[in-house]
């Protein structure tokens, strides 16, 4: 199975601050997509995304207040169904760094190579969310094709 990862450290004292951004519908709507619904501070949670190019449902299946988050992709393209994404914190002086994963597709499709390079366009947007309070969520991402 074939797997997008990325890591980026969060100039931020409070790791609380990060962990906020990724479990709060308003957090999220601050830096992913401004349509998003559902309950992200819950495991069994379902949380729906939506953008201008389609969505994804999401099931928060781990919850570790300050130091992992997990969602399995309930509904969505076909390529991400059954795949999961998981949100590592750790505290590093002055920084939280992320170690983000989206697991399990089945192979490197070229949707694969899209969705890697925004989802770190999307983590670039969380970073400046908790940094400065302002995201980048869709529709003001930097769109980088026809796929958005």
């Amino acid at each position: 199975m074939a797997a997008i990862l990325h890591r980026v450290g969060i100039k931020s004292s409070s790791i609380d601050d990060v962990y906020r951004a990724l479990t709060t519908r308003e957090g999220l709507a601050g830096w992913w997509t401004r349509n998003t619904q559902g309950e992200g501070n819950r495991k069994g949670g379902i949380l729906e995304f939506r953008f201008g190019a389609g969505g994804f449902d999401m099931k928060v299946t781990e919850l570790e207040p300050a130091t992992a988050v997990t969602w399995e992709v309930i509904e969505g393209p076909e390529e991400w169904v059954g795949t999961r994404i998981n949100w590592k914190l750790r505290q590093e002086g002055d920084y939280v760094i992320v170690l983000f994963e989206h697991l399990d597709w089945k192979e490197p499709i070229e949707f694969m190579y899209h969705c890697s390079t925004k989802w770190a366009i999307f983590l670039m947007s969380l970073k400046s969310l908790v940094e400065t309070g302002k995201g980048a969520p869709d529709p003001d991402d930097t769109k980088i094709d026809n796929w958005n």
